[in-house]
């Protein structure tokens, strides 16, 4: 029942989960943007998921999107940052589908921002996620996600 009741709320929250989720992913995209310049693939799946959040596309657009930033990261394989920046925009389109996504995107963009060198990339996020899913994400099947994105 606990379990239900968590995933319940997970769901209930999952437009918010989304929003974060991109915040997160547009954070780390010019690690991508710098290296592929003319591929918007992860800007148009931050973009569809920020859509679905707003209700202005369905969940196949949003679905298209992320297979989209998923397939650019796969062609970027050997530049870790770009790879895990398009990554991180590709779990955040997902998040339309399951509100477990959204800290996969975060995780993602964690690793883009220290393969480019750079740090403070889990404070930006734990300060930029809503406080009213700061016990809900401590206390779901995703608190091991969470707590090891965080370093919690």
């Amino acid at each position: 029942m606990k379990n239900k009741t968590i995933k319940e709320k997970l769901k209930h929250n999952q437009r918010l989960l989304a929003i974060w989720a991109a915040d997160c992913a547009q954070h780390v995209l010019l690690y991508f943007e710098k290296e592929y310049p003319k591929d918007d693939r992860p800007r148009k799946a931050i973009e569809a998921a920020r859509a679905w959040v707003r209700g202005e596309i369905t969940f196949s657009k949003v679905r298209s999107a992320a297979l989209a930033a998923h397939a650019a990261a796969r062609e970027a394989k050997e530049n870790n940052r770009a790879c895990f920046a398009a990554r991180a925009a590709g779990q955040s389109a997902a998040t339309a589908h399951v509100a477990g996504h959204a800290p996969h995107a975060a995780d993602y963009a964690i690793k883009a921002a220290e393969a480019a060198g750079t740090s403070g990339e889990r404070e930006w996020q734990s300060q930029h996620l809503p406080k009213s899913l700061l016990p809900l994400m401590k206390k779901s099947k995703i608190s091991k996600i969470y707590t090891k994105m965080l370093g919690s």
